[in-house]
């Protein structure tokens, strides 16, 4: 990747993104857009056709549109580049495609795992899909590195601003880099920990970000089931929409170029509490 390439997503992507589990509806689309968020970061391992795209882009004017990711064990490269050159005819410029090798554990094919990154991002690229449009999910060295190399930048998933700084050591000043936090809008401690542990639980069996989290400097007891309230509000922010403005800020003090914002407590909250954080954030301004 040249250094061109890193940098040029920064404006259009926004500082701060939504990130959700399924696609938002356009309409939410919509609304998140005149909220001043700059993408709509779409998770769950979606299909290979990307059919949810052209809604959402179809109903907004200058908001992106980001996998996070795809999965390369169920989503075939050939197709998924099918699916990005329809998409950026129709719509050149707002579709970003983040891709990743999904878990251990929960995919039975997840065999050497690096290597069949590489060979994916190799057919992606057989397929002419541009470097400068995708990311890679990265959560150690050699991944982050690899997503350095190999395209325009990085989307770490369940990370602290803590790694953001590491990440942004490693990769360098040029590299787009764009974590993904969760929020829960309460002044409750309790009642946060308590809808965060909800959705973290999974990723405490998950080999590859217990790793890291270790590398993070949290102990075995405090990633032993539930997660200790240290490790729970290290990853989920809460509190005032300031405070959780204020620690979403971390990342970019830490070198992020873009937090992907996902709102934890169902699908009701997702609207109101982006409008109470878009104030504090300045995404309105």
């Amino acid at each position: 990747m040249s250094e061109s390439e890193g940098p040029s997503l920064k404006p259009a992507q926004g500082r701060f993104g939504v990130w959700t589990g399924s696609p938002v509806t356009p309409e939410q689309a919509s609304d998140i857009e005149k909220l001043g968020y700059g993408t709509v970061w779409v998770g769950a391992s979606p299909a290979a056709d990307l059919a949810f795209v052209e809604p959402i882009l179809e109903n907004t004017e200058t908001l992106q549109v980001a996998t996070g990711i795809v999965n390369i064990w169920t989503a075939p490269a050939a197709e998924v580049a099918e699916s990005f050159h329809r998409i950026e005819k129709a719509f050149p410029g707002r579709f970003l495609l983040g891709v990743g090798v999904g878990h251990p554990e929960h995919t039975q094919q997840y065999t050497k795992p690096y290597q069949a990154l590489v060979d994916y991002l190799d057919a992606l690229d057989a397929a002419k899909v541009p470097t400068s449009r995708m990311v890679v999910a990265a959560l150690g060295p050699k991944v982050l590195q690899l997503a350095a190399q190999r395209s325009a930048g990085a989307h770490p998933y369940l990370t602290t601003p803590v790694h953001t700084g590491q990440a942004r050591e490693l990769l360098g000043p040029t590299v787009f880099l764009a974590p993904e936090h969760k929020v829960v809008l309460t002044n409750d401690p309790e009642r946060a920990r308590e809808v965060g542990r909800e959705t973290v639980d999974f990723y405490l069996g998950l080999s590859n970000y217990v790793n890291n989290w270790k590398r993070l400097g949290f102990t075995d007891e405090d990633l032993e089931r539930p997660g200790s309230d240290r490790f729970i509000d290290a990853v989920v922010a809460y509190g005032s929409p300031e405070q959780i403005a204020a620690r979403l800020t971390e990342h970019l003090q830490a070198g992020a170029d873009h937090v992907a914002i996902q709102v934890l407590g169902g699908p009701d909250e997702l609207l109101s509490t982006l409008e109470e954080l878009a104030g504090p954030l300045g995404t309105t301004g």
